[in-house]
C-alpha cells in the first residue's frame, strides 16, 4: 500500500494565504516539461476502470503517469515510486508549503 501525503501551508501561521490555489499550481506546473494537467485520473484494474473527476497534475515517470491532485487548497500525492519522495520535497519548497503525511 502507498503512503499518501498532502503538501499544505496549513501549518505556517504567518504565511498570509494559506491555500494553495489551482491557478497557482497550474502557473507552477506548466513550467515543469514533465507535468502535464489533467481533470479526469483513470485507474484501471484487472477487471474494472475508474475515472475520478479532479484537479490533476500528472508527472510522467518513464511509463508510468503520478498522479498529484488538488483539492481544496492543498496538493496530495501518493508514494508510489521512490523518486516521488525528492520531488515532493522540490514542489513544497517552490510553493512555501510542508509535506505532511495523510
Amino acid at each position: 500500500m502507498n503512503q499518501r501525503f498532502r503538501i499544505t501551508r496549513s501549518m505556517q501561521p504567518d504565511s498570509g494565504d494559506q491555500d494553495i490555489s489551482l491557478e497557482e499550481c497550474k502557473a507552477y506546473f506548466s513550467t515543469k516539461a514533465d507535468f502535464t494537467y489533467q481533470t479526469v485520473l483513470t485507474v484501471q484494474g484487472e477487471e474494472s476502470t475508474m475515472s475520478i473527476e479532479g484537479d490533476f497534475f500528472m508527472w510522467q515517470h518513464g511509463d508510468a503517469l503520478i498522479p498529484f491532485r488538488h483539492y481544496m487548497g492543498e496538493l496530495y500525492a501518493a508514494v508510489s515510486h521512490q523518486d516521488v519522495v525528492p520531488l515532493m520535497i522540490e514542489i513544497a519548497g517552490d510553493l512555501r508549503a510542508d509535506i505532511v503525511e495523510g
